[in-house]
Parts: C-alpha cells; sequence; structure tokens
C-alpha cells in the first residue's frame, strides 16, 4: 500500500477529516447553537480528525441553510451575511477563498466532487467543506423573549452562487398546488406504483418494509434527529401524529427538517497531506464521482423514475471501476421513497439488503438537515471506509425534484484521480425527447400521475398531472375545493389511466370527472354586461362603451376580481351587435390605471389574470371591434401594457407612460416587452423597458404610441370625439379591416400582404353595410349602418 500511495500525483485529492455536530432540544446539554456555531463544531471536529492548523484552509465552502435558499425567506433569529466566513472565522482560518454553494440536497456532494477537481488541476490544496441546520432552535426560540440572535457580519469577500432554482420552482406549478416537496415526490412515487400494478395498501407496505431498516440505524446514530425504531405498519399507519401529508406518504416517511445538525469534510491534496503530516491511516480516496441534472418536471418522459439519476450512479461507479454489488456501505438519498427506490429499481436492490441502503438513518429518521444533509453521509462514509481499509462506500446526493443527482464512490485503496463523463451524459440527457405541454388544458384527458394533499384542518386538494386525449400534450391541473367527486376518484381504486375533463381559467386549469361536473362548478358567464360591477363602471351611449376602472384610492390598479371584471365586460363588448366602439379609461385625474395592485400581492393573496389577460386585452387573441384607450394620469406598469394593446390610446396633457416593473424585480410580463418595441423606436423601448423611464404624453405621440393629446382632464372627451369619427364609418368595414390586418401582420412581404385573399374581403362585398354605404353615396345623403 506504501508503495502504491508513493507512486501518486503529489495533487490527487484526498478527504483526510470528518465531523458532525448535533443537539436536541431537550438534551441535557443544549445550549442554543446558530448554524455557525454547529457548522463549526463540526468544522473543529474535521480539523482535528486530520489534525491540521487551521491556518493551513486555503478555500472554505458551505451548503444553504433554508434561510437562504429561497428568495424572500425570514431569518426568524437573525444569520450570518457570510456563512462561510462566519464558520473560518470561528476556528480561527482566513482563506482566500470563500464559497456558498446553490441550493439543494445535491450540494454536498457535489462540493466534494467539484473541489476534489479543483485540487487535481492545483488550484486549491485544502479545503474545508460544511454545513448545517438549527431549525428545531429557530422555531422554538422565534417568539420568545430570550431569543438568541444569530446575526453576524464578518469581513471578507464571498462567491455567492445563488439560489439555484432555475427549473426548480415554477409559478404555473405553484397555481396549481404544487408548492410542497411531498406533493411533488408523491407524483413520483404514485406513477412507480401503477407502473408495478400495486395496490395502495401492497405500495404501502412496500414504503414501510423500505424505511423501517433506516429507522434501526437511526436509532442507533447519536446524531439523530429522531432516533426512535419503528416497524413497517407503524410507518405507514395514519394516526393524529402520523397524519397523512400527500398520499401516498404519512408524516413519517418524508424528510424531517426540524433539526440543529452540522457536518464538514475537509479536502487536501496528497502533496500538502503529506506537507501538513497527516497520517495515511487519515486518507480516502474518491474513487468515482458524476454530477447530472434530470429534465424538469414537465419534460419528463416517465414519471415514475430518473434515469438521469441512474446515469450519474452508474458513471461513478464506472470511474471507480466497481460495481454495485462490491460496495460495503450505501448511502441512498431519502427525502422520500421515490429517490430511493429509482436506484433500488435500477440495480436491483432490496429494502432488507445486508449492507444497508443507509449510513445515517436517511432524511426522515436522522433528519434532513437541509440542503447538507449528504455532507453527514459523507462523513459517516468516510469513517465506515477506514474501519474497512479496502472497502468501497457510496453517497448518492439529490436536489430539486429528483432533478440535480450527485455521487461519489469512497476508499481507503489508493486512486489516481480520473475525470469523469458527465458532461457528454448531461448532453445525451438534453437530447432526450421531451412531451409537448399544455399551460392552458381543455378537453377531455387521462390521468398519468397524482396525489391528493392533506391539510391539518382536514382539507383536501387535489393534483393531476395527465395527457389530452386530443393531441397527447402533458398538462397540470388541481381538483376545486367543492369538488368532491375527483376527490373521491383520486382516493380509491387506481386512478391513472382513468378519463377526466380539465377546463382552463385565469387561475389555472382545473380537473373533474366529466364536463357537466366542470359546468357546474364554473356556470358559464353569459357575454352580457351586467347591471353593476365592484370594481368598473360600464355606460352605454347608443353604439358606444365606456368602460370606467372604479379604483382610484388605488390609482386604479388592479387586482384579480377587477381584471375578471373587466374581462367579463369586453367578452360582453365584442359579443354584442350593436356595441361597435369602446372606450377604457380610469376614474379620477390621477391614473389611468397603475398597474397591478402591489398591496393585494403583497398580502399573500393569489394573483393571477384571466386566460385573456391583464384589463381581459392583453393576451386576447381576438378583437375584433376598436378599444380606445382614454388615459388620465400615471398609466404604469400594467397600465401602460393596457394602452399597448388598444387599437388607440387619447391620453391628456398630464399623463405618463412606464414599464416600471424593473424597479420592484420584475419585468413587463403582459406583454409590454413585446409590444413596445414593435410601437416605438426600438432605442426608446429598450431604455424604456431596461430603465423603467417614464415618457410624457407628448412624447409618448411624438413616438406613435399615442393617437391625440388632449388639455389636462379631457382625455375622456377625446376618446369620444376619436369614437365618433369611428361611428360614422361602416361597424362592418371597420371590423373586417381589423380583421384583415391581423391576418397580414405576420406577413414580411408588402405584395404578398396585399395580394393575401381573405374569406372576409368576400363577406365584406355582399353586406348590408356595404350594399347601403355604395347607395347612400349615391343618393348623397348619411349612410344607415346596421352592421351586417
Amino acid at each position: 500500500m506504501s508503495h502504491d500511495l508513493a507512486d501518486l500525483d503529489p495533487h490527487t485529492p484526498i478527504v483526510v477529516g470528518v465531523g458532525q455536530s448535533s443537539e436536541l432540544l431537550d438534551s441535557p446539554d443544549y445550549r442554543r447553537r446558530s448554524p455557525v456555531d454547529l457548522a463549526a463544531d463540526a468544522a473543529r471536529e474535521a480539523v482535528a480528525d486530520a489534525g491540521i492548523d487551521p491556518s493551513q484552509i486555503d478555500t472554505v465552502a458551505g451548503t444553504r441553510q433554508f434561510e437562504t435558499s429561497i428568495p424572500g425567506a425570514r431569518a426568524l433569529l437573525g444569520r450570518s451575511d457570510n456563512y462561510p466566513r462566519s464558520v473560518a472565522g470561528r476556528l480561527g482560518a482566513d482563506p482566500k477563498r470563500a464559497v456558498l454553494e446553490v441550493g439543494g440536497g445535491q450540494s454536498p456532494q457535489h462540493l466534494v466532487n467539484e473541489f476534489a477537481a479543483t485540487i487535481a488541476a492545483g488550484q486549491a490544496e485544502v479545503v474545508l467543506l460544511f454545513g448545517s441546520e438549527a431549525i428545531s432552535t429557530i422555531e422554538r426560540f422565534a417568539k420568545a423573549d430570550d431569543k438568541p440572535d444569530f446575526t453576524e457580519h464578518p469581513e471578507g469577500d464571498l462567491e455567492d452562487r445563488g439560489y439555484g432554482l432555475r427549473g426548480l420552482v415554477n409559478m404555473h406549478h405553484s397555481t396549481h398546488g404544487l408548492t410542497d416537496a411531498p406533493s411533488q415526490y408523491a407524483l413520483f412515487d404514485n406513477a412507480r406504483r401503477a407502473r408495478l400494478k400495486l395496490s395502495r395498501d401492497e405500495y404501502a407496505a412496500a414504503i414501510g418494509e423500505l424505511f423501517a431498516p433506516f429507522t434501526r440505524v437511526a436509532a442507533a446514530n447519536p446524531h439523530s434527529s429522531a432516533p426512535v425504531e419503528r416497524s413497517a405498519a407503524e410507518l405507514m399507519t395514519p394516526t393524529e401524529k402520523n397524519r397523512v401529508i400527500a398520499e401516498p406518504y404519512t408524516r413519517y416517511v418524508v424528510a424531517r427538517e426540524k433539526v440543529n445538525q452540522g457536518a464538514a469534510v475537509l479536502l487536501t491534496s496528497v502533496g500538502a497531506a503529506r506537507r501538513l503530516g497527516i497520517p495515511e491511516s487519515k486518507w480516502v480516496f474518491l474513487a468515482g464521482h458524476a454530477d447530472l441534472r434530470e429534465r424538469d418536471l414537465m419534460e419528463r418522459n416517465d414519471l415514475s423514475a430518473s434515469p438521469a439519476s441512474v446515469l450519474a450512479a452508474r458513471e461513478a461507479l464506472a470511474v471507480a471501476g466497481v460495481s454495485f454489488d462490491e460496495l460495503a456501505s450505501i448511502d441512498l438519498y431519502s427525502c422520500f421513497p421515490a429517490p430511493v427506490f429509482n436506484i433500488v429499481d435500477a440495480f436491483g436492490l432490496s429494502a432488507d439488503d445486508p449492507r444497508g441502503l443507509t449510513v445515517t438513518g436517511g432524511l426522515p429518521f436522522f433528519g434532513g438537515a437541509g440542503n447538507n444533509y449528504s455532507m453527514h453521509a459523507i462523513a459517516s462514509t468516510v469513517n465506515l471506509v477506514r474501519s474497512k481499509p479496502g472497502s468501497y462506500g457510496f453517497v448518492s446526493a439529490n436536489g430539486g425534484l429528483m432533478s440535480k443527482y450527485s455521487v461519489g464512490v469512497y476508499t481507503t485503496t489508493p486512486s489516481p484521480w480520473k475525470n469523469d463523463n458527465s458532461a457528454a451524459l448531461q448532453a445525451e440527457v438534453n437530447a432526450w425527447p421531451a412531451p409537448e405541454e399544455a399551460r392552458q388544458a381543455d378537453g377531455w384527458a387521462t390521468i398519468e400521475t397524482y396525489t391528493v394533499k392533506h391539510d391539518r384542518t382536514g382539507g383536501r386538494t387535489g393534483i393531476v398531472i395527465g395527457r389530452l386525449e386530443a393531441d397527447g400534450r402533458r398538462f397540470v391541473a388541481r381538483s376545486d375545493d367543492r369538488d368532491t367527486a375527483i376527490l373521491d376518484l383520486l382516493s380509491t381504486g387506481e386512478p391513472i389511466g382513468q378519463r377526466v375533463y380539465v377546463r382552463s381559467f385565469g387561475f389555472g386549469n382545473r380537473v373533474s370527472v366529466s364536463d357537466a361536473a366542470i359546468d357546474e362548478l364554473f356556470p358559464p358567464q353569459p357575454a352580457v354586461l351586467r347591471e353593476r360591477y365592484d370594481n368598473i363602471l360600464v355606460r352605454r351611449d347608443g353604439h358606444l362603451l365606456e368602460v370606467t376602472i372604479n379604483r382610484p384610492e388605488a390609482r386604479n390598479s388592479l387586482t384579480p376580481m377587477a381584471n375578471d371584471e373587466l374581462d367579463h365586460a369586453f367578452d360582453a363588448y365584442f359579443a354584442a351587435d350593436d356595441l361597435w366602439v369602446a372606450i377604457l379609461t380610469g376614474a379620477g385625474d390621477k391614473a389611468f390605471s397603475a398597474g397591478n395592485d402591489l398591496i393585494y400581492s403583497g398580502s399573500g393573496k393569489p394573483m393571477w389574470v384571466p386566460k385573456n389577460g391583464f384589463a381581459g386585452l392583453t393576451s386576447r387573441r381576438h378583437m375584433p371591434k376598436p378599444v380606445i384607450a382614454a388615459v388620465n394620469g400615471f398609466a404604469m406598469g400594467g397600465g401602460c401594457e393596457i394602452a399597448l394593446a388598444s387599437h388607440l390610446v387619447v391620453a391628456d396633457a398630464t399623463a405618463q407612460f412606464a414599464l416600471s416593473e424593473v424597479k420592484v424585480g420584475l419585468i413587463a410580463g403582459a406583454g409590454g416587452v413585446v409590444r413596445l418595441p414593435r410601437t416605438v423606436p426600438v432605442k426608446v423601448a429598450n431604455e424604456m423597458i431596461m430603465t423603467g423611464r417614464r415618457i410624457t404624453a407628448e412624447e409618448a405621440r411624438s413616438y406613435g404610441l399615442v393617437n391625440r393629446v388632449t388639455e389636462a382632464g379631457r382625455a375622456l372627451e377625446g376618446a369620444r370625439e376619436l369614437a365618433a369619427e369611428i361611428l360614422e364609418s361602416s361597424p362592418t368595414s371597420v371590423r373586417i379591416s381589423l380583421q384583415v390586418m391581423e391576418e397580414t401582420r405576420g406577413i414580411p412581404d408588402v405584395v404578398d400582404a396585399v395580394t393575401h385573399h381573405s374569406a372576409a374581403l368576400d363577406d365584406l362585398m355582399v353586406s348590408a353595410d356595404a350594399i347601403e354605404g355604395l347607395t347612400a353615396f349615391a343618393q348623397k345623403r348619411k349612410p344607415r349602418w346596421v352592421n351586417r
């Protein structure tokens, strides 16, 4: 062995120290340790394990806590704004480089893989990795009078890699109830159950049998947050303490996030280890490694498995030159059953494998430790392979929705550094065919997978991923809270493969057992103007419709309810044969519309817009009759987008236009970033979009965004004058002119556009208005239009 070690390249990366820390709320030595304290405790242990001075550390990297993993998350007891350097400072280390990794359970193993490669490239020599959570303490003392303050402001630079949420956080999914990990992972397990043709009871028993051995390991682990051995039946039998979270999961089999735990791993090069006098008995090699990312949820052909995770596992074993059978220890990431089953299925393992499938006790029992769970698995695996020289240990780390998968194979057997083939494999994964998604799903469909979420009050929500019968597109939908029929279907027998009906609304897709059931839940609204609306005013004057946003106290900003009413009013306008022109304005003299009501959205209430878009206009595909925006005062954000979507704009002298979303970290997503560059000069549009700059009414007119400018307070009068001019013309001709304009908008060649044949022109030639117009001209009288 010494001879083999002597032959190693001095840049070969090795693990030389590991450490773990924990404390339970009810333990006699409980000290209210902060996340930094817990990580520092583990890091001291790792440094002591290697027997080096902390001053030798040149690089530190930390995993994120829950409170730094999601934008806007609150640190109830305060937090360090440079977590890696806070931990380093506790040790007396002053590293050249400090890194805060992206979120995700894959991050500990990914950091080991990354920094092992960094060491192999000669770009670092001594690297300390760590992570921690103190969620139990934070929740216990968040409202206490004597709560500790974990706020820290250490000096030094930080390489903050961000949240790493791209492809994982999806507003469309959130709209349909996929806001929590249990409901997301339940989709995978239910799909797997159906693939295996198991009953609900059979699958529950399989989950219990899978995780019962995990509880035995956790019960013997001094760092476990739930050191209790449980039987398979106990794990899956619903009780008051073990309530159903998301079918098929009970509370006992989902990741436990309430922990106080920390773990650390110390890496060096072989050359540095020799220089620092680290005993060879401490050296552990990363013989195999791989990192892959699965396709995003709706792009996966098979929702019952994660083939990318399996590819990563096979690649790490191939790099190490060992088979799964040759492994002495295994830790399969176990936030939920699905990721464990995924590897079990691929390698033909069994729940009672004599080696066990976890070295810690797993996330539901040892504890999740947030993003840092696998740092504990690595630390435990390093100690196991040291205790059995020449053996191999396998660690898999999972992030997202079985999305990001990192694998490491550890051994004391001298192993030269080998590059993995993850980049080429990732290109292969990215090239896999993906189903087409229907964001707005309508029609009969088949259930592909599902879950039913249960809240603490007994409420239930069904979530379905399915395929439309008409074209096979995949969609996500949820049940309506009043709909017991779909919940009964999803909660009994085998829902997968069952026929259901889905309909899209502005607030998302809703699924039920039939079209009749959807009609009963959401009765179609007749396209007829109501006598009264809560947020808008409507006024008819002959063939003219005036719609006023009536929220002057909120600068006519729009809530979902206001948008819904505008959508209905414009549906009625476009459907009414005797209404030929519409004007949209805002009440008062301060604002046409300030866009979204930010106070309402900031309250946490659901935000949505109708399928036809903001104000029922910005996403409306067909606007067959003229809409005039009468802009009085501010047209900001969504208000400007409404003006852009209108056919004509009349503004008073006080009007100002802006797409101000960038000022609050958003974009003008209701058409502003698309329509503005097609309306005003591109350079002007670029400046307005990127800076949120306001332009005046006269400036807007000079750019072509506004048709007419009136004196202050006369925008509505000016719009009425413009409407009167339109009403002198044939409404049929106006309507068909708009139609031909739309039909030819995408034809780049002018002659092709001019010669484009529209059936509407044939209809015009035989219309009553065309005959009346020619007759009135010949008789030298004013036409009497009938709009036919």
